[in-house]
């Protein structure tokens, strides 16, 4: 088993809302009077994206013996924190609320989804980091619930699935990133569907397996949207982390887009400089999964190299576990064939570059949940 050296920064693992049940002391009395008599409180409000009995939904070792994978405080403590001497892992709820079509009800479910991430599980555990879940069908109460937690600097990032009601670059989106800029938050585009559409480009697929391999081609949708539509231009401080996402694709997205900008540049005279290059300034992937051939590590270095042709391969990473998902090969969550180089940034220098909220906490005291912003 290959453990990443003590003190490395974890940016992906994830808790789970065990039911409904647990968020109504989080809501206020009209929405806790309708989720109960709705008898909607013992729904755990899964994704499809994230069947939890489904194999890869959870390491076997990771498992609870009752509830549901990610559900558990102490087994993240001891699988994902003291296992690998971990210094802070920021925890990402990925809860269906985000699905409703009902934008009042997604609103109040994802607020307590984020005040029950802060009582049970960063009050609890100071190692402990969390995402900002969004509902992003509706910009101006996701601003609204961006203001109401920044204040809390334990939120280090918001969060957001990758494939939503459309590509996430539109300018009705951009007050979210004006509000995320503003509080150093980072943006964290996750894998995972609304189906609000069909998550391929041919449309619905019939099985898990093909969702699954289609979600990097929703990631090469929304780095596409991030650039035509300027959004790094006009939020030059921003940072965009593609979670789950895998990274193998990227060397040929960077080609296609540079060559094809520079035919058609005139069409988004707002982008100043070649893609690739605001690509490697403003978006960061989290380790896991790797999608790299199992036989000839080396060929995972020179993919690496690929991504960063301009010497920028050493910056784009960052270490992740996605406890309690089980996307990599056997027990070890670091692939061979990683540079040494790319490794010491990837586990320390890299978080912190790529998260302002951490570099500030980093080496003092755990910020307390009302720590107002610097």
């Amino acid at each position: 088993m290959t453990i990443p050296p003590r003190g490395a920064i974890d940016c992906d693992v994830h808790v789970t809302v065990p039911d409904a049940a647990v968020l109504l002391p989080y809501l206020d009395d009209y929405w806790r009077d309708q989720i109960v008599n709705r008898h909607i409180h013992k729904q755990p409000f899964h994704l499809q994206s994230y069947p939890p009995n489904a194999p890869i939904s959870c390491r076997p070792d990771w498992r609870p013996a009752k509830g549901f994978p990610g559900s558990d405080l102490d087994l993240l403590r001891r699988h994902a924190l003291d296992a690998f001497g971990t210094r802070f892992a920021i925890a990402n709820a990925l809860h269906g609320a985000i699905a409703l079509f009902n934008e009042d009800m997604a609103a109040a479910l994802i607020a307590a989804v984020n005040d029950w991430v802060a009582r049970e599980w960063l009050d609890r555990e100071p190692r402990l980091r969390a995402s900002i879940l969004l509902p992003m069908h509706n910009p101006a109460l996701a601003v609204k619930e961006i203001e109401r937690l920044a204040k809390d600097r334990r939120f280090v990032q918001v969060l957001v699935p990758v494939m939503g009601d459309m590509p996430l670059g539109k300018r009705s989106y951009w007050p979210v990133y004006a509000a995320a800029q503003q509080h150093d938050l980072t943006v964290g585009m996750h894998a995972g569907s609304l189906y609000r559409q069909a998550p391929t480009a041919a449309g619905f697929p019939s099985y898990q397996v093909e969702d699954y391999v289609a979600q990097s081609g929703g990631f090469e949708n929304q780095l596409l949207s991030f650039i035509a539509e300027g959004v790094f231009v006009e939020f030059p401080r921003l940072k965009l982390v593609c979670i789950e996402s895998g990274f193998t694709w990227l060397p040929t997205l960077l080609w296609r887009v540079n060559k094809t900008w520079r035919g058609m540049r005139a069409e988004v005279p707002w982008i100043d400089r070649p893609p690739a290059d605001i690509i490697r300034d403003h978006v960061r992937f989290t380790l896991q999964p790797v999608d790299a051939p199992p036989d000839d590590p080396h060929k995972l270095a020179c993919t690496l190299e690929h991504m960063g042709s301009d010497g920028s391969s050493d910056r784009l990473l960052l270490f992740s576990t996605d406890f309690p998902h089980w996307h990599f090969d056997g027990d070890a969550v670091l692939p061979q064939g990683l540079p040494e180089s790319i490794m010491r940034k990837m586990l320390v220098e890299n978080p912190l570059d790529t998260y302002p909220r951490l570099r500030a906490a980093d080496g003092g005291a755990p910020p307390s949940r009302t720590e107002e912003a610097v």
